[in-house]
């Protein structure tokens, strides 16, 4: 026999080995691998049934509801965007809690948010807001800059300024010079007059062709006098 015919011939008594080796811990561990696999099943089954019989059918209830208080909320009706009207309709809050799990859910906390700011009540905006988790970074941008303007109005400038500071960061070309500014302002209420400079010039040098830019350069000679 020829050393590549013998090599060949040991590779296949390896492969036999293995596959006598797996067939024999098959049929010892059966009853554990068929038990694992079922497993595997029925959570999948599980969570499909989750999914089509439950998710699904609350998703579309929540935005019913969702367009119900919306339109309340398009016409500054706060209160009742916020609160429903009775058997008519659900409002932001109870959307928000009733249906937590899908996304509608989700978005009636930012909204819920935004209508606790306009009613003055700063404390459950901001625990409303906290709640709404976004992917859209735009929208998100825009929730944690007002989490900013509730401490501002609660006059906690350091907390306003770490929220403002975070959506700045979220490098919108749209955004962030709006919440640069604001943390600058409020550098500037609290003395911080190098930290303020700091915002302002970011603005002029990062984003230019920006509103915020516009005029930035007033409000740089006045913390730099």
């Amino acid at each position: 026999m020829s050393k590549k015919e013998e090599k060949k011939h040991d590779e296949l008594e390896n492969v036999e080995h293995v596959l006598t080796t797996s067939e024999a811990f098959i049929e010892k561990y059966q009853k554990q691998i068929i038990f694992g696999v079922g497993t595997v099943v029925l959570v999948v089954l599980v969570a499909l049934s989750i999914n089509n019989f439950y998710l699904k059918p609350r998703e579309v209830s929540a935005q019913n509801e969702m367009f119900k208080a919306q339109a309340a909320f398009a016409t500054d009706s706060f209160k009742v965007a916020l609160e429903g009207k009775g058997v008519e309709s659900m409002g932001f809050k109870e959307i928000a809690s009733e249906y937590s799990f899908t996304s509608s859910g989700n978005l009636a906390y930012a909204y819920a948010g935004i209508c606790y700011y306009k009613l003055g009540q700063y404390d459950d905006a901001i625990k409303s807001l906290s709640q709404f988790d976004g992917k859209d970074n735009y929208f998100k941008t825009s929730i944690t800059g007002l989490i900013g303007d509730c401490y501002v109005e609660k006059n906690e400038m350091t907390k306003a300024i770490s929220y403002f500071e975070k959506a700045a960061d979220a490098n919108n070309s749209i955004l962030s010079p709006v919440y640069l500014k604001k943390a600058g302002l409020v550098y500037e209420s609290l003395k911080q007059l190098e930290e303020a400079d700091k915002q302002y010039t970011t603005i002029k040098e990062t984003y230019p062709k920006s509103p915020e830019a516009s005029d930035i350069d007033k409000y740089i000679a006045r913390v730099q006098k």
